[in-house]
């Protein structure tokens, strides 16, 4: 990979390791990166095969884990050492990665690491362009929860625009997807279904505008059923964007679906997955 994912990984690692009481939210860990929050969990997932909370969380049990064997530091200071508030959740948490309390892994006396993660193992390719996107405005609601059910809230879109008479008006259907599903609980997933549309119709509730920004944008051509789109994704952050010299903008990835899912095959469903890329190439 381009020396520049190379370090981003190795100074988010190292400021783990380094700071395991600190700030290690992932806003706070794409900071470290340099990268927007919208992408950085997406690269960080597809490039190490572990999310950002898992490494945090390996991190600081090793952590945890060479004190108890090396010292006879507290059970409670150690838990504020790694980040724990109290000594009952840091307990949990060495539990659940050791098998063992931390008392009972501190009495048997032999240091070894927590699970380590998965390779992340290869990924199926897609063609990718890099293409100028024009600006859109789309008229659009709210989805929260499981990306795969934004059907349900694209169906609301579409009779709005049937009962407003505002097909004349509409163009693409475009998803906006606001979090990393590796990253955020299902129920809390944010998104967007809308509908580009004309300038000049006005919207009114429940109908929300959203501006997506013309610019230059890394484009993947899939073909296939939506649910294959998470190794999709994997592709286009874990190896293409890796092998690049690119840069994602502070926007998150929108989806722009080329046929209709009611009347064509899953197997012949066309959507375009589109990360917006910085307009100039950082070093």
């Amino acid at each position: 990979m381009p020396a520049k994912y190379e370090d981003r990984l190795l100074r988010v690692l190292r400021h783990i390791h380094d700071n395991p009481a600190g700030d290690l939210s992932l806003d706070a860990l794409a900071e470290v990166a340099a990268m927007s929050r919208f992408h950085w969990h997406r690269v960080f997932h597809a490039m190490t095969g572990e999310s950002c909370a898992e490494a945090v969380r390996r991190a600081r049990m090793y952590r945890a884990a060479a004190a108890l064997v090396q010292g006879d530091r507290p059970l409670r200071l150690i838990a504020g050492d790694v980040g724990y508030p109290s000594q009952q959740s840091f307990t949990r948490a060495f539990r659940a990665a050791y098998g063992l309390t931390p008392g009972a892994f501190r009495h048997r006396g032999v240091l070894v690491p927590p699970h380590c993660p998965a390779s992340k193992g290869d990924h199926p390719m897609y063609p990718v362009e890099t293409l100028d996107q024009p600006a859109r405005r789309l008229a659009a609601l709210p989805h929260r929860g499981a990306y795969i059910r934004i059907g349900e809230t694209f169906d609301a879109v579409a009779a709005i625009f049937s009962a407003r008479g505002l097909w004349p008006h509409a163009q693409e259907m475009i998803g906006v997807y606001y979090d990393d599903p590796a990253a955020v609980a299902e129920g809390d997933l944010r998104s967007k279904a809308g509908i580009v549309i004309d300038e000049e119709v006005t919207l009114a509730a429940p109908l929300e505008e959203v501006r997506l920004p013309a610019g230059r944008y890394a484009v993947m051509h899939y073909k296939g059923p939506y649910p294959g789109l998470e190794a999709a994704y994997k592709y286009l952050y874990g190896d293409w964007l890796a092998g690049t010299d690119e840069e994602p903008g502070d926007h998150p990835p929108i989806e722009i679906y080329l046929n209709d899912p009611r009347n064509i095959a899953p197997e012949d469903l066309l959507t375009d997955v589109c990360v917006p890329l910085r307009a100039e190439v950082v070093a």
